[in-house]
């Protein structure tokens, strides 16, 4: 039976994720965030953009955000979500690694900025509430759009690059503070302040140590419990249940739900089940959270900026000059040399995604009047579309310092090595190869479809997470990018195979050594970029012969190099010399004779 569904009810989704087809692969295809794409067709198709042509071009009506609010709502959830990536992400080794400048530099930037742009807009008429709100939203800079801007122009591990990553980790960190101390000023501006007002949030504290005992008692039990189960959509399910949960709690309670979800990465960042989580979840954070900004750009008034160029674009311009002028003092202060200082001055110099979430809810609890919030997320709109802009600035100051040059350059392969070998599959033969790894004092990281044997490992202190190797995205999150050589030693041949063809196509450079069950896997494996693939069945044989040999009698040295020669000839018989795996054996070797 055919339902009654009004299709105008759907028209605004529709329009959405139409634009989301476009808009992802136009951008990423120039290597622009799409975050700006979405913004950008936000005010285009919002009813101040074409929107508001429609009562003389009526078809311009079915391609137009007619009512934001209903998106808004849905697009809320990209918050929730991209608060609980974040948390996700926030592991104690990162902070450690980058403790210096995440609490030296980070702090600096956020309080200093915070207070000269309250100060600034209490010049301007504004209430203290107001003019700390706005100050601590447009210090905030956009973690979604600048790394990219660093990863494209090679910047991140450059000390600029590091140093900009380090103040986003602070920033990030400090979202959540922010968001509860907004929600605090927001009844008292309400009901007045006075010492009960504090109790009014011991729901709240309440409710936070209800999520944390929850989460430290429950969590790792029910993931491990659906990962047993080997279904892709059951750990989906767990997944959003964790995230949508834990916000209603925290909403429940007073709080919003993108603290809860915060709460709940937090919790997940330690566990096996991390990087599992965030190739799960990603999909659904991006898809949203894209929904969210085609929202805030819909709800972006053009009148306002057609009525006030001058106050909108002198905001815009003195948020990138006041951000700038600080985070290059507060460099300096930390130590960096000038040039790297300027460089990371201007990642930062614009406003962020935070800034359109913190002045709305400020909007929402009366802190922040309606047209000055307005105002201010249009000179934070237009000062996100200037970060590419800014970042080619950032660029001619590395070639200034001389660094651009030389990391234009791929690194010879003996430096380009990092410190770390993926190892997929940590059953006994995963294990052993750890134990060697560790035996020769080289960092390792593991990841297994079997959720007992993650949870052993990490009991037992090894880097080992569950997850789905297969799945491209996940090997990128354990560092394959920077991996020095993947060990395959996965039981499932079809899996292998699939994790082999992955990361050769990812890195075509990468060592990658695979376990075969016998010659004809081998085979395979080397046709699909295995360096080297050992089958069980000649290496048994091989050691069989070895034994039988020594215990006859036959000298040991003897016994070894026939063994290793035909070990190599069954290499040289399984791997045709146009595969990848031999031009990267055969660079390898050619590296190996030139030292």
């Amino acid at each position: 039976m055919a339902a009654d569904v009004p299709a105008s009810g759907y028209k605004d989704l529709i329009l959405f994720l139409a634009t989301a087809g476009v808009v992802v692969p136009l951008f990423k295809r120039f290597k622009i965030s799409p975050i700006l794409g979405f913004l950008g067709a936000g005010v285009a198709l919002g009813p101040f953009g074409l929107g508001a042509l429609a009562g003389q071009v009526p078809w311009l009506g079915a391609i137009t955000v007619s009512r934001p609010e209903d998106i808004a709502g849905l697009g809320e959830f990209g918050v929730v979500f991209l608060l609980f990536m974040i948390g996700l992400e926030l592991s104690w080794e990162r902070l450690r690694l980058m403790r210096r400048l995440v609490f030296g530099l980070g702090p600096i930037q956020v309080v200093v900025s915070a207070g000269v742009l309250a100060g600034a807009g209490g010049l301007m008429g504004e209430s203290l509430p107001a003019a700390l709100t706005v100050g601590l939203a447009l210090a905030l800079s956009s973690t979604a759009v600048i790394v990219p801007v660093l990863s494209e122009h090679r910047r991140l591990h450059a000390e600029a690059g590091r140093a900009a990553f380090a103040v986003l980790l602070f920033q990030d960190l400090a979202v959540a503070p922010i968001m509860v101390t907004l929600a605090m000023v927001g009844r008292a501006q309400r009901h007045g302040f006075s010492p009960k007002l504090l109790l009014a949030f011991l729901p709240a504290v309440a409710a936070i140590l209800v999520l944390v005992l929850i989460g430290r008692l429950l969590l790792r039990p029910m993931l491990k419990s659906v990962a047993r189960a080997r279904s892709e959509e059951m750990f989906m399910a767990a997944c959003l249940l964790v995230v949508i949960g834990a916000g209603l709690i925290s909403a429940m309670a007073g709080l919003s739900m993108a603290i809860g979800a915060f709460i709940a990465g937090l919790l997940l960042a330690e566990t096996e089940y991390r990087h599992q989580v965030e190739v799960t979840i990603e999909p659904f954070k991006g898809l949203l959270l894209g929904l969210f900004f085609v929202s805030v750009g819909a709800g972006l008034d053009l009148t306002r900026l057609a009525a006030h160029p001058v106050l909108i674009l002198g905001l815009a311009a003195g948020l990138i000059g006041f951000k700038a002028v600080v985070t290059y003092g507060g460099a300096r202060l930390m130590g960096l040399k000038a040039l790297a200082a300027g460089e990371a001055s201007l990642y930062l110099a614009a406003g962020g995604e935070f800034a359109f979430v913190l002045i709305s809810a400020a909007m929402a609890a009366h802190i922040v009047p309606a047209h000055t919030g307005a105002s201010v997320m249009m000179a934070a709109t237009l000062s996100m579309f200037a970060i590419p802009l800014l970042g080619l600035g950032g660029a001619r100051i590395a070639k200034l310092s001389g660094t651009a040059a030389r990391l234009a350059e791929p690194p010879p392969l003996e430096q380009a090595l990092p410190p770390r070998v993926l190892v997929i599959g940590y059953g006994r033969v995963g294990k052993l190869v750890g134990e060697m790894l560790a035996k020769h004092e080289i960092d390792w990281v593991g990841v297994d479809r079997n959720a007992h044997d993650a949870e052993a490992a990490r009991r037992a202190g090894q880097a080992v997470f569950f997850g789905d190797a297969t799945r491209l995205e996940l090997l990128r999150r354990l560092g394959l990018d920077n991996a020095r050589a993947l060990v395959v030693t996965m039981d499932a041949p079809e899996a292998a195979e699939a994790v082999v063809a992955a990361a050769r196509q990812a890195r075509p450079d990468l060592c990658i050594v695979a376990r075969a069950r016998d010659a004809r896997q081998a085979q395979r494996l080397y046709d699909l970029g295995a360096t080297d693939a050992v089958p069980e069945t000649i290496e048994a044989s091989l050691q069989l012969s070895e034994a039988v040999l020594v215990d006859i009698g036959v000298p040991m040295g003897l016994v070894i190099a026939s063994v290793h020669q035909q070990r190599d000839d069954y290499r040289k018989l399984l791997n045709k010399p146009d595969t990848p795996g031999a031009r990267v054996r055969r660079a390898r070797d050619a590296m190996k004779g030139r030292g």
